[in-house]
């Protein structure tokens, strides 16, 4: 499928990311061998040469001053191309495997579904390419939001959205818990969704922002958990006000 195709959908690529000079360029020049429009490398303030490389490699760059995994990618967004009909969001680092990207898309193109889950735990990974914590995290997430009648085996950052629905969604979230919120939120507003296996690769270079740092990891961990509850309360207020 080519983004650029009169016949096929416009499909914007939104890469948040910070010091991933050793897998950038390889992550953008793999997009966009598989037809997307664009790619919009936010970057969060890397102090390597991630932009000089992104750029090389033909993304668009886009720099969000303010650190924040959500506020980076509704940074991206709001840069997409006017005319995208399909938001499509992964990882900088090289995890994420570029050859399912159709396979994500083909559901919307093919009016399936509106909503696309990459999940990371199912298919084929690399050995440690993710940590306990992350599984964990997304099984739990998985079943948590069992309570809205769907089942999602991961939380992962591989995934595709027809844009005029994500824009009805209302994201607010600026932190790690990003991920959580979408699937919270395409989950209580019953928008037809589809998960495909998806694998995960190691990371092409550079230390997790998450898994690579204890800190950093327990401090995402309690945003997601915060996230899920205060979300799960909000939604609940706007179906019964």
């Amino acid at each position: 499928m080519n983004g650029s195709d009169r016949r096929g959908p416009v499909v914007s690529a939104i890469i948040p990311c910070l010091d991933e000079e050793d897998a950038i360029a390889g992550v953008v020049a793999s997009i966009l061998r598989h037809g997307v429009a664009e790619v919009i490398v936010v970057d969060g303030g890397s102090r390597d040469r991630t932009v000089e490389r992104a750029g090389a490699a033909g993304a668009r760059i886009v720099v969000e001053p303010q650190r924040g995994y959500g506020r980076a990618v509704q940074a991206g967004i709001a840069a997409a191309r006017t005319d995208a009909e399909i938001l499509l969001f992964l990882d900088g680092d090289g995890s994420d495997r570029a050859e399912f990207i159709p396979a994500l898309i083909a559901p919307i193109v093919e009016k399936r579904a509106v909503f696309v889950h990459g999940s990371r735990v199912a298919g084929e990974r690399e050995a440690g390419s993710l940590s306990l914590p992350q599984i964990a995290a997304g099984r739990i997430a998985g079943l948590l939001l069992l309570v809205y009648g769907v089942r999602f085996t991961d939380m992962s950052p591989f995934l595709a959205i027809r844009r005029d629905a994500f824009e009805r969604l209302g994201m607010r979230e600026t932190t790690y818990g990003w991920n959580l919120e979408m699937l919270m939120r395409v989950a209580a507003a019953g928008l037809p969704s589809v998960e495909i296996p998806v694998g995960q690769r190691r990371r092409a270079g550079g230390v997790s922002k998450v898994s690579g740092n204890p800190i950093v990891g327990l401090t995402a961990a309690w945003t997601i958990m915060r996230t899920f509850t205060r979300l799960a309360l909000s939604l609940r207020r706007e179906r019964h006000p």
